[in-house]
């Protein structure tokens, strides 16, 4: 992929608003970016995880009306590197979603990495690695593909079920911020990708569209004016 940010960002969805933002930001130590109104009664918190607005975003999306409590989707870790960690710290925030705090370096991350549960590893690696065209490396941890500086992992277990509807409890959804969401859009679709949502425009702010993988996990492709120029 073309990218216009060296990062993936993650997003999550919540009816749990208070508790969640006292996690994210006083025991994780995340700063708050600023709030959007996604409109349906959807506010989205984001923070930074790194390096400020050019780094990775943590998306706390906040909805006013009960949110489904579906199977969870295949996103299931958010590792964090710190300087100042000498061993791994695993935690969980007030709605179970696991986020592992690591050393600066621990399994290649450097900023942050994505863990997800797959039904079939080779069908992982085919579409990260052939229709995201994301390369490869090998980590403690088995092969990895980094997207930028954010690494994914994979946990083979074929007795997970398909992600659904991508507006529900938990971690959810990956944003990549690209430079063509129609480009990338139809080449992923083009080599065996799902589609999510078809390429939609945010006003003056953003051209963006979903894909899904094979498990149906949600990405999010932004075209961001504030990081391309341009909408077109």
């Amino acid at each position: 992929m073309n990218l216009a940010k060296q990062h993936l960002d993650i997003g999550l969805y919540t009816n749990n608003k208070d508790a969640m933002l006292e996690f994210w930001q006083q025991e994780i130590g995340l700063p708050f970016d600023h709030l959007g109104k996604l409109g349906g009664g959807i506010h989205q918190h984001r923070h930074f995880l790194g390096d400020g607005p050019t780094g990775p975003i943590l998306k706390i999306n906040h909805a006013r009306g009960t949110l489904e409590n579906n199977r969870p989707s295949g996103i299931r870790v958010l590792y964090i590197a710190q300087r100042d960690l000498s061993e791994p710290v695993e935690k969980a925030d007030p709605d179970g979603n696991k986020v592992r705090l690591v050393p600066h370096g621990f399994l290649g991350i450097t900023d942050t990495a994505i863990e997800l549960h797959v039904r079939n590893r080779n069908q992982f690696d085919d579409h990260y690695g052939r229709a995201l065209s994301l390369p490869s490396e090998e980590t403690e941890k088995g092969t990895a593909f980094r997207c930028g500086r954010t690494l994914l992992f994979a946990t083979e277990d074929p007795t997970i079920l398909p992600t659904g509807d991508h507006v529900a409890k938990g971690y959810r959804y990956l944003t990549a911020q690209i430079y063509s969401a129609n480009k990338e859009h139809a080449h992923i679709l083009k080599e065996g990708g799902l589609e999510g949502m078809a390429p939609n425009t945010l006003g003056t702010t953003v051209r963006y569209s979903f894909v899904r993988d094979l498990d149906g996990n949600w990405m999010e492709l932004s075209q961001r004016a504030s990081l391309t120029g341009s909408l077109d």
